[in-house]
């Protein structure tokens, strides 16, 4: 009788699972965020905490663990220097799995998996009147352009002569 053995063998081999695994993690530290189904999302993630964790103190003998899992060098670097120090303070909970619905064609219940809190920018809301937004940032521009340079004393003490009169002295009759 097989008992829950822990893991969720996803009905593929075990290297094809060690590969989704691998490939996914990989991914996940190289984008922070990938969707996936729910049941792949729930396995990976507790690949990336393990990894995470290692990642957290930077050892020669953490390297070499981590090494075995991932074979892509600026990943790891990136795991050791930036996704690990990051998280020192946290006890765990890296990650964050959020459902985002059924897919299309075969209804398989689709999730969001992503670091927790790692640098990435939500994107801003859309501002209701676009209109008065644009004017906004034109006049916020405007002030902010260099003004010309209106002309110095010098010049205006300087004797104007007969040929550079201003064009309204010039157009009226004596």
């Amino acid at each position: 009788m097989n008992k829950r053995s822990g893991i969720n063998r996803l009905d593929v081999k075990a290297s094809h699972r060690k590969a989704i695994h691998r490939n996914m993690t990989i991914s996940v530290f190289r984008y922070g965020r990938v969707q996936t189904t729910l049941p792949k999302a729930k396995a990976v993630r507790r690949t990336i905490e393990r990894l995470i964790t290692r990642a957290k103190v930077d050892s020669v003998h953490n390297r070499r663990e981590v090494a075995k899992f991932i074979h892509d060098k600026d990943i790891q670097n990136k795991l050791f220097t930036e996704i690990g120090p990051e998280f020192v303070g946290r006890p765990g909970g890296y990650t964050r799995v959020m459902k985002t619905g059924l897919r299309r064609h075969d209804a398989a219940e689709m999730a969001l998996i992503e670091l927790v809190g790692h640098g990435l920018e939500e994107p801003e809301p859309k501002k209701k009147n676009s209109r008065k937004a644009a004017k906004v940032v034109s006049e916020v521009k405007q002030e902010a352009a260099p003004k010309t340079e209106e002309p110095k004393a010098e010049d205006a003490a300087a004797p104007a002569s007969e040929d550079s009169q201003p064009e309204s002295a010039a157009s009226k009759p004596s």
